[in-house]
């Protein structure tokens, strides 16, 4: 629930200063952006919490699913097809009506199409769930340790109807939306996949960051201050599309300060000596290499520059149409 004590502060410190007719225009303009930073912590909080809420109804759901399974069946290759889909489909709009039927005494569920079966594809559990809906379950996995589960939940009004996307725990910068327009009404199996391979991407592509940082974090501080900037246009690739590492001067406050005063050019640029220089040979690397493998790879030419003591990773995703989002 929003506090809405603060847009109260707000409005009594404002029309406490109007009985003083004398407002600097500076100073609302200083409250109000304040007002409208709080308001996006306070929503980007709601966010969080209902994207938790609603993973933990819907693992709860799986759960119950996964529970009262008569049967889990794993399937491989050519196993996992849309002729099997189409059956998942046709139970799930059975079992509602069944769910009428039961009202009626002389019914007897004895068909073996009632019983409940949950199939695993690769990283994905696929279960039917009340309300003519299919469920699905992605388990993310790095270095063969189970990440996180993510959930996608796929309705239709009928069996001859197309599904859509009826809720999920998807990251929002993943296009999730894109791939349904693009792939589930035509391919539905093509778009099941095609979720687990960008979940599955973006959790390996993330654990490398953070390798990086818990591993190698003392040498980083041997270093230069590095810049590694990755940009993803195909999200299930683990290796990135566009590559630029900096490596910059480390100076101190003081010395940078007085060596901009001292040594600036007239046209208002840095003298070369507090440009970066581009790592091209850990660029090339990145092309072919994940992460940790390109450190350790380039640390010992890298060692050799010591300039500084930090690294920042820059990881944005793009489209086709050079849009991004997300980082780390």
């Amino acid at each position: 629930m929003v506090d809405h004590r603060q847009y109260q502060t707000f409005a009594d410190s404002v029309m406490q200063d109007e009985d003083n007719q004398d407002i600097p225009l500076e100073t609302i303009r200083s409250r109000y952006q304040d007002v409208i930073r709080r308001h996006a912590e306070l929503t980007e909080r709601l966010s969080r919490d209902s994207d938790k809420m609603i993973f933990e109804r819907l693992q709860k759901e799986f759960e119950a699913a996964r529970a009262s399974q008569t049967e889990e069946i794993s399937l491989e290759g050519e196993d996992w097809n849309d002729g099997l889909l189409a059956t998942i489909r046709e139970k799930v709009h059975m079992e509602a009506d069944k769910k009428v039927m039961e009202e009626d005494p002389i019914f007897v569920d004895d068909s073996p199409f009632f019983s409940k079966i949950t199939y695993k594809v690769g990283n994905k559990v696929i279960c039917c769930l009340e309300g003519a809906r299919i469920g699905i379950q992605y388990e993310t996995s790095f270095a063969g340790e189970p990440c996180e589960i993510y959930h996608c939940v796929l309705e239709s009004k009928s069996f001859l109807e197309k599904m859509t996307v009826l809720e999920h725990t998807i990251p929002f910068f993943l296009p999730i939306r894109e791939a349904e327009n693009d792939l589930l009404s035509s391919n539905a199996m093509k778009f099941i996949d095609h979720v687990g391979e960008l979940l599955q991407a973006y959790v390996d592509r993330r654990e490398q960051v953070r390798i990086i940082k818990e591993l190698y974090g003392n040498q980083i501080g041997e270093l230069s201050k590095l810049t590694v900037g990755l940009r993803y246009a195909d999200l299930v690739s683990v290796l990135p599309t566009r590559i630029r590492v900096l490596a910059w001067p480390l100076y101190s406050s003081k010395e940078l300060a007085g060596s901009t005063q001292t040594s600036r050019k007239p046209s208002g640029t840095f003298p070369s000596h507090l440009i970066p220089a581009r790592l091209s040979y850990a660029e090339d690397a990145l092309r072919t290499m994940s992460l940790p493998e390109v450190w350790i790879a380039t640390t010992v030419t890298v060692k050799e520059v010591r300039l500084g003591a930090m690294v920042v990773f820059d990881v944005n995703y793009e489209d086709d149409d050079g849009g991004g989002g997300g980082g780390y």
